[in-house]
């Protein structure tokens, strides 16, 4: 059995729901369908819940209207007979009904998980419609019924396995499965989500909870680019990537993948497929445990970096107080991102500034603290042997024009970092790329 997972733009009209239809009935093999929301639905249900959280109803109701137009045009579009398009009526009048319910009383962050859950039960049903009515015999399978986390907000693996497990056995005989990404259900049975971008997560947890032949994420990219093509030309997709390198690339700032996903494949040597369905005889990017050996892979930047530099005269052959820094971080629950030390000084990176204040308060009891935000970590990944020369000379010679805020080297075998002002991001990664692709492909 494969696990396929199909992303916002994959399902964004009703031509590519039909696409995405072809792609599943392609083979014979079993296969479980992960659906994102409709493109642009999750970010339209975060500004009703804005609008519900400044209790400007008649704001949020007109938000929904609007809404439910989209999505009226999409049941004209989608559904040839009249029976699938009555059915997908009476699906998107008890949706919307909900929606507006919340218009009606106190509006919390219970209520708000709800809501951002609307987008991927709207599509799932509308899609499962689409299927029955093309004569595709697939089963709607709720995320709800076996998606979990726990009281840290991490995957409950075995819940997961066995509930999906039921969920499967009810269906013996059919071949398609489709069932919702990024949703989930809390610790204590409430609604909840793995935050954005979390189907891909879905995805994976569920390769993993089925022990997956191959998990397939499906976008409107043609792989793992080696930079952002959006700012630089000529980058191409990277065929092969271990799951190091793509783990980092994801986590600093490559938007084709969920930083978290790649775990559970790893953990149990799931290759994942990154494939597009604007052309899926395109060869895309397999993440596995096989990779080319000694290279640079490709180049990846994370922007919204806060940089805190904590200075005190304590330090100076003293123990502790490293340790004191970073139980600031770990009661407030704030990851760092990068790292470097001297005998007197540490300076870091976090990219989650919802509890800043609170930690600085912390910090200046016994440090003098810097503050510099706006920044942006440049990452270089690839898989760079510990006795081989030249990798330093190349990424800091490409880059001898750029000021550099902090450098991350040795950390990893698979990443060296730097820290940059933001508005020098675009020329850090063109000039990475010159240095590191393009010239290398003239020689």
């Amino acid at each position: 059995m494969i696990v396929m997972k199909f992303g916002g733009t994959s399902v964004g009209s009703a031509l590519r729901m039909k696409e995405v239809a072809n792609l599943i009935t392609l083979d014979s093999q079993k296969k479980i369908v992960v659906l994102s929301a409709v493109s642009g639905t999750t970010n339209k249900l975060v500004s009703i819940g804005e609008s519900l959280y400044k209790q400007d109803k008649d704001e949020a109701i007109h938000k929904i209207k609007q809404l439910r137009a989209e999505y009226d045009q999409l049941n004209q579009e989608l559904y040839s007979s009249d029976e699938s398009k009555e059915k997908a009526k009476l699906l998107l009048n008890e949706n919307f009904e909900y929606l507006l319910s919340f218009t009606k009383d106190l509006f919390t962050i219970y209520e708000e998980r709800a809501l951002l859950a609307q987008g991927e039960l709207l599509s799932t049903n509308l899609f499962k419609i689409y299927c029955d009515e093309a004569g595709i015999q697939a089963a709607l399978i709720p995320a709800l019924d076996f998606m979990r986390i726990d009281k840290n907000l991490e995957p409950d693996e075995y819940y997961i396995q066995s509930n999906l497990e039921k969920e499967l056995s009810k269906y013996p005989e059919t071949p398609i499965f489709i069932t919702q990404g990024y949703v989930c259900r809390n610790a204590f049975g409430e609604i909840d989500n793995l935050k954005r971008g979390g189907s891909d997560y879905t995805a994976t947890l569920v390769g993993a909870a089925i022990k997956a032949k191959e998990v397939q994420i499906w976008t409107d990219i043609d792989g793992m680019h080696n930079n952002d093509p959006r700012v630089v030309e000529g980058t191409h997709p990277v065929e092969s990537l271990s799951y190091n390198e793509a783990a980092e690339l994801a986590y600093f700032g490559a938007k084709i993948l969920h930083p978290s996903c790649v775990w559970p494949a790893q953990q149990h040597n799931i290759p994942i497929a990154l494939k597009n369905t604007m052309q899926p005889e395109a060869k895309g990017t397999i993440i596995s445990q096989f990779t080319d050996k000694d290279r640079i892979t490709a180049i990846a930047a994370k922007d919204g970096i806060t940089a805190i530099k904590i200075r005190s005269g304590r330090m100076l052959n003293a123990y502790g107080f490293l340790r004191n820094v970073f139980e600031v971080f770990e009661r407030y629950k704030t990851p760092i991102d990068m790292i470097t030390t001297s005998e007197v000084a540490v300076s870091l990176t976090i990219d989650d500034k919802s509890h800043l204040s609170e930690i600085l308060d912390e910090l200046r009891k016994y440090a003098h603290v810097e503050v510099d935000e706006n920044k942006t970590i440049v990452c270089v990944v690839g898989d760079f042997l510990s006795d081989k020369k030249g990798y330093a000379e190349q990424i800091f010679g490409a880059l001898r024009n750029i000021p550099i805020r902090m450098i991350s080297y040795g950390g990893s075998n698979n990443n060296v970092s730097v820290l940059v002002n933001e508005n020098d991001k675009n020329e850090a990664l063109k000039a990475l790329h010159e240095g590191l692709f393009t010239a290398k492909t003239m020689a």
